[in-house]
């Protein structure tokens, strides 16, 4: 079994190979991984943590989303990883002194219940299909569908994940592509498969995301 460091240049040998697939089978995308270099998706295994922080980043800027997290992390120090007993343990009040709204303190306590009484498998995640995950995480209140879809992407890493919901997809595929309309789902869908963007969505996604940003 190979170790840590065996798996992360694995996974980076896997991006590449992403990349050269892309290169090969879509011009647009070949002129993007030519100009932005690299695609830099790190997975880790942070899930409890990542998910938490997902509730709390909904419809907040970052700068605000990050001064909450910031201050809610402060109530469980010296602790460096937060567990789900604590969460359930502390008074919602409390929770909602951190600028945490009422709904988002009733999700992430969700969260954390589902975690402790086993309906969420975090160590059994490798072991599921994209599905099967995004079925699970969907159980809990306050997470969707794209919550789970950037938790694939960008803490699990998984390679073929399309967002086709996501804002900054649809105006990158706008943008590449040269649509005068903001593309739908199926629009999209139909752009990944007619330029090969299979098994490499993911990557090819993140690729959008740069896109949207470039100044023309």
């Amino acid at each position: 079994m190979p170790n840590a460091a065996e798996k992360q240049q694995l996974y980076q040998d896997s991006l590449r190979a992403a990349e050269r697939h892309l290169s090969r089978r879509d011009p647009a995308l070949r002129a993007l991984i030519k100009k932005h270099g690299p695609c830099l998706f790190k997975p880790h295994t942070r899930y409890f943590e990542t998910m938490v922080g997902s509730i709390i980043s909904q419809q907040l800027s970052t700068k605000a989303a990050d001064t909450i997290h910031q201050r809610f992390k402060a109530l469980f120090a010296p602790a460096r990883v937060i567990k789900p007993e604590q969460i359930l343990a502390m008074p919602d009040e409390t929770l909602r002194g951190t600028g945490i709204s009422n709904s988002k303190v009733s999700f992430i306590k969700d969260l954390a219940a589902k975690t402790n009484d086993g309906t969420l498998k975090f160590n059994r995640l490798a072991w599921l299909s994209d599905d099967e995950i995004i079925a699970m995480l969907t159980q809990v209140k306050g997470i969707g569908v794209w919550t789970v879809h950037m938790f694939l992407m960008f803490s699990l890493g998984r390679l073929d994940v399309l967002p086709v919901g996501d804002l900054g997809i649809r105006r990158g595929v706008e943008k590449v592509y040269g649509f005068d309309h903001l593309p739908n789902a199926e629009e999209i869908e139909q752009i990944a498969q007619a330029n090969g963007w299979r098994p490499y969505a993911s990557v090819a996604s993140w690729y959008m995301w740069r896109s949207w940003g470039d100044k023309e």
